[in-house]
């Protein structure tokens, strides 16, 4: 949460407000608003807020605020990155359902193309952040959950590690991962905003930051990064129907990053590898590691193309792999 800083609120609202074009603006979910420093300059700024406060302590403050206020700001007890959970049975709050946040702000569906119909704010929680970005990959690309209302706007902060892997490029052997492909290949990714940890609630009990420790990345800052679907993610061969085949294959590309691509078309019993990948321009003696996002999405289209592949055999492992995440 944020601590009482009106500078790095100002800031914050600058950037959500940044690039925004004519006629009538999205809806700002703002998750987690806490004491509402941050929600009291959007909504100075003239922003329509919905807050999703999950601390039932922050409620009455909150309510009082949109009480004094002319629908500009609507509260709801929900806890955003508790959204459409998994199993059966009656969802308890402060678990929600996307249908439910949705009907509540008054927000319907839109066409995948069509403008972006809600920016989300947040800040990831450190403790589940990867599994967090891995949930939100696979809603995405399957247009699920509140993927199933268009192109909704993801602005976040991450931790600077975790924002080094979604922008790595192929040679930086360390970050470069599936994780980094798939975002890359499904959103436009841009930095907004790097902020020290000090600026957040993040101390413990003996004073000193809770900052998650990195080995290899950087980390002195979360990032703001705004994640906006891909307008044309959907054409082509790519559909929500088959897209958890192509996150499928790109993490068991990059399992061991250094493999030969040959390799791996055999191991998919795919015998002619080698002119595939003289019809992609893609080296015969190209590891994993080297193709770049929109090479993975040229290989899944191919491969989708070709009739000497079949992806029925993918089907366990895939549904193994879903499960893992979730």
């Amino acid at each position: 949460r944020f601590i009482a800083c009106p500078q790095l609120a100002r800031t914050v609202q600058r950037c959500l407000q940044g690039g925004a074009g004519p006629g009538p603006q999205p809806v700002l979910l703002e998750c987690a608003p806490g004491p509402g420093i941050l929600t009291r300059t959007l909504l100075n700024a003239g922003v329509r807020v919905v807050a999703l406060e999950s601390n039932s302590a922050f409620l009455p403050n909150l309510q009082s605020l949109e009480n004094s206020l002319d629908g500009q700001l609507k509260v709801i007890y929900g806890d955003f990155f508790r959204l459409d959970p998994l199993g059966t049975g009656t969802v308890k709050p402060p678990a929600m359902c996307s249908d439910k946040l949705f009907e509540t702000m008054g927000v319907a569906a839109v066409p995948w193309r069509a403008d972006v119909p809600v920016k989300m704010f947040g800040i990831l929680p450190q403790k589940k952040e990867r599994n967090t970005l891995w949930r939100l990959l696979f809603a995405l690309y399957e247009c699920s959950s509140i993927y199933r209302y268009g192109r909704v706007e993801l602005n976040i902060f991450v931790s600077e590690k975790e924002y080094k892997v979604l922008t790595a490029k192929p040679g930086e052997a360390r970050a470069y991962q599936a994780l980094s492909v798939l975002w890359q290949a499904g959103c436009e990714i841009q930095l907004l905003h790097m902020e020290p940890w000090s600026s957040f609630v993040t101390n413990l009990k003996n004073g000193g930051l809770a900052v998650p420790k990195s080995k290899w990345l950087p980390n002195d800052h979360l990032c703001l990064v705004r994640l906006t679907p891909q307008q044309n993610l959907f054409t082509g061969c790519l559909k929500p129907t088959n897209s958890a085949t192509f996150i499928f294959m790109v993490k068991q590309c990059l399992a061991k990053p250094k493999s030969r691509l040959t390799d791996r078309l055999t191991s998919w019993s795919f015998d002619n590898g080698g002119k595939l990948l003289r019809e992609l321009e893609i080296p015969q003696n190209a590891e994993t590691r080297n193709l770049y996002p929109e090479d993975y999405r040229r290989l899944f289209e191919a491969l989708q193309n070709s009739s000497m592949f079949t992806e029925t055999w993918f089907h366990d492992e895939v549904m193994e792999s879903m499960r893992n995440v979730n």
